[in-house]
C-alpha cells in the first residue's frame, strides 16, 4: 500500500509547469526582481521587456541521473514557466540587468533619472486678450478707410 501510495503521487506529477516564487521591491533608485530558480542554469531563461512588460521565462528539465532508480517522492517542480511584470513607464529599459547566483535570479531595473526628476512648470499669463479673426479685419479695414483717425 505504501509502496503504491508514492508510485501514484510520483506518476500523477506533470510536468508541465510552475511558477517560481518571486519578491519584487521598489528602491530609490528602481526596481529589483528575485525569482528562485534552483537548479536552472542561465541558459535555461529567458529575459523580455516590450511595452511596459518584463517577462521572466524558462524551463526546468528532469534529467533522470542514474537508472535503475524508482523516486519515492518527489517535490522538485519542472516544466516551463513565465512570470510577467508591468512596470510604471519611468525605467530605463536600456539599463535593465540580470544576475543568476546560487539559485536565485536578480533582475534590476533602474528608473530613468529624467523621468523622475522635479521639474517646475512656468504659467503663462492671460494679458493680452485676443479678438476674434472677424473682428481684427473689421478693425483693419476701418483704419484702412480712415475711419479711425
Amino acid at each position: 500500500m505504501l509502496d503504491r501510495f508514492f508510485n501514484e503521487s510520483v506518476n500523477s506529477r506533470g510536468f508541465s509547469g510552475f511558477t517560481p516564487h518571486v519578491d519584487a521591491c521598489e528602491t530609490e533608485n528602481g526596481y529589483e526582481i528575485e525569482v528562485a530558480l534552483p537548479g536552472i542554469r542561465k541558459e535555461d531563461i529567458a529575459i523580455d521587456f516590450q511595452e511596459g512588460k518584463l517577462t521572466i521565462s524558462g524551463e526546468r528539465r528532469f534529467e533522470k541521473k542514474e537508472e535503475g532508480r524508482r523516486y519515492q517522492m518527489l517535490e522538485t517542480q519542472y516544466g516551463t514557466f513565465s512570470r510577467s511584470f508591468y512596470l510604471p513607464d519611468n525605467v530605463d529599459a536600456d539599463k535593465i540587468s540580470a544576475q543568476l547566483q546560487d539559485g536565485v535570479l536578480v533582475v534590476n531595473v533602474p528608473k530613468d533619472e529624467q523621468k523622475t526628476m522635479k521639474r517646475q512648470i512656468s504659467i503663462s499669463g492671460g494679458e493680452e486678450v485676443k479678438q476674434p479673426a472677424k473682428q481684427k479685419r473689421v478693425a483693419a479695414t476701418a483704419s484702412e478707410n480712415g475711419k479711425d483717425k
